[in-house]
């Protein structure tokens, strides 16, 4: 077999592998992803030629950017246990991860491969391993436990009588302390109500603050839409309906890319990624589109960063403007 056959092969040996496995160069760029981890983490070969740090599987399941480093730095291969990965509801996988050096034989780096080994099936086993275990111990503390009660039967028989003659003075005792329970109760009620009354206060409030801002929303001419750190869209406002024909209710909750619209999301990707990361960002873009009555329109897109309550980014704002011809 020639060398283009062997390297032929031994590409499709690596995208067959049935463990997912991402291969990064020395600068941290993907050069590789075999088929299972892009069935496993949603990947594509769109996805190689981008930085790592791009990908969510840099972050999700474990934050793998600091042992790639780590690895590369090293040269060493680091082996890290019992990742949990929550994909979905009722989804979750356990995984050791693997982070080898690719090194030259001068020593010098080439990259690095990070494997992902599914230890699910196994982790599982353990649980019910572990879960069975609990179940014998807490069966022999059972018995044991029995033992002992018919062991003291004779005990407790014999104290029945002493035990009846100080009855009544435990039913005096409880009285008092039913009398006491009840003023507790009484004072514990009034305190919730007054509790009661102040998030009822709370709420007016704000309902009127979510009315006011509704209303700020409602009179811009501009399109506005806001978005979280996922880019999905937290509101849409009467400018955003009437330049795309979506209605707020179809538009809240769905991701800026999946958005079925004349504007070119894709396109306001880079300027929407810096504002989600940067506290300060605010830029401006000019990008072709159709606007809902078919009609060909130069839109103005103001983005700009949403800042949280600590200066950190909260998520982004667009202002959208139909530029005239």
């Amino acid at each position: 077999m020639d060398l283009d056959g062997i390297d032929e092969l031994r590409e499709h040996a690596f995208s067959a592998s049935p463990v997912a496995q991402v291969v990064v160069t020395s600068d941290d760029v993907v050069a590789l992803i075999n088929q299972q981890a892009e069935t496993t983490f949603g990947l594509s070969s769109k996805d190689i030629g981008r930085p790592l740090r791009d990908l969510d599987v840099s972050y999700r399941p474990v934050e793998l950017r600091g042992y790639v480093e780590q690895a590369r730095v090293e040269r060493k291969s680091l082996r890290i246990k019992d990742i949990e990965w929550t994909r979905g509801p009722g989804e979750s996988f356990w995984f050791e991860i693997h982070v080898n050096p690719l090194v030259r034989g001068d020593n010098t780096i080439l990259g690095v491969s990070v494997v992902f080994h599914d230890v699910t099936a196994a982790r599982r086993l353990l649980e019910d391993l572990e879960y069975a275990n609990r179940q014998l111990e807490s069966a022999y503390e059972e018995l044991q436990s029995t033992n002992e009660e018919l062991e003291t039967t004779n005990e407790e028989l014999q104290s029945t009588v002493e035990e009846l003659e100080t009855t009544n003075e435990e039913l005096q005792s409880t009285n008092e302390e039913l009398e006491t329970m009840n003023e507790e109760l009484q004072s514990t009620n009034d305190e919730l109500q007054t509790i009661n009354d102040a998030l009822r206060e709370r709420s007016t409030e704000l309902d009127h603050v979510n009315e006011f801002l509704e209303s700020i929303l409602t009179s811009l001419r501009a399109g506005v839409v806001v978005l979280d750190l996922q880019m999905r869209v937290l509101a849409w406002n009467r400018g955003a309906e009437e330049l795309w024909g979506v209605r707020r209710d179809e538009a809240e909750g769905e991701h800026l890319l999946n958005l079925d619209i004349g504007l070119p999301v894709a396109e306001l990707r880079h300027v929407v990624r810096s504002a989600l990361s940067d506290a300060a960002f605010m830029d401006e873009v000019k990008v072709s589109a159709v606007n809902r009555r078919g009609r060909d329109v130069r839109i103005r897109v103001v983005c700009s960063s949403l800042r949280g309550n600590g200066g950190e980014p909260g998520g982004a704002i667009l202002v959208m403007e139909q530029q005239d011809d």
